[in-house]
């Protein structure tokens, strides 16, 4: 009798926090003989648990998660398990969360609004060793950069804004709406609303997205 020696499987680990979502992942990869699907979980705190107990190949995750978000998780889960390749699944197609997905730590960023056979040709260049962005965000990210967004690289930093405005930049770039700011700050809304067009007019900005990135840019949140 001739031994053979059984292929290589890819362990996965899925962590969607929407389970019938999470249920399709893993019944569309399982489908395929080279993929094992070693893990699941719905938050942040579960996949660096996830990945530190079965040191998948593949982490597919979510970045909007309760307890932990998904940046926060790729961090740590980078530090802690520098093999492991991350691709993100999201619906979230703004430049910023792709600019800090990727500067977390992420290998992929794809969308959820692709097919089943972009989303097996995202997993098999992620695991294969390669980086891979959706079309639609590719296209953005090419379009942000041609546009010469000065801002990115501009001489100015945060040593021209004030304390407040540097709090209220942060906050805009964790997503907080004026209200939550001004009940964060206990100011008014009116208040964050000068300071927020004061920010716009230093920093040459037009919108909460150009603030959120030259945040992301400098550092001012992780």
């Amino acid at each position: 009798m001739t031994n053979r020696t059984n292929p290589k499987k890819y362990r996965i680990v899925i962590v969607e926090d929407h389970r019938i979502l999470r249920e399709g992942l893993k019944a569309m990869l399982s489908s395929n003989p080279a993929y094992e699907i070693a893990g699941e979980g719905e938050n942040g705190l579960e996949a660096i648990r996830k990945t530190d107990r079965f040191m998948p190949d593949l982490l597919l995750i979510d970045l909007s998660m309760p307890k932990m978000d998904g940046l926060d998780a790729i961090r740590e889960i980078r530090s802690r398990c520098p093999d492991t390749r991350i691709l993100v699944l999201t619906v979230h197609k703004a430049e910023e969360y792709v600019f800090a997905a990727l500067k977390a730590g992420a290998n992929g960023y794809l969308l959820k609004d692709a097919t089943h056979s972009e989303l097996r040709l995202a997993v098999e260049h992620v695991l294969n060793g390669k980086n891979y962005l959706s079309p639609g965000v590719s296209e953005k990210l090419v379009e942000y950069y041609l546009e010469g967004k000065k801002h990115m690289n501009s001489e100015f930093g945060l040593d021209m804004l004030t304390q407040r405005e540097r709090q209220i930049l942060k906050l805009i770039a964790e997503g907080h709406k004026n209200k939550g700011i001004a009940d964060d700050l206990c100011i008014s809304i009116k208040t964050v609303e000068k300071h927020r067009s004061n920010l716009m007019k230093k920093l040459d900005m037009h919108n909460a997205s150009e603030l959120t990135a030259f945040a992301l840019q400098k550092g001012l949140v992780r």
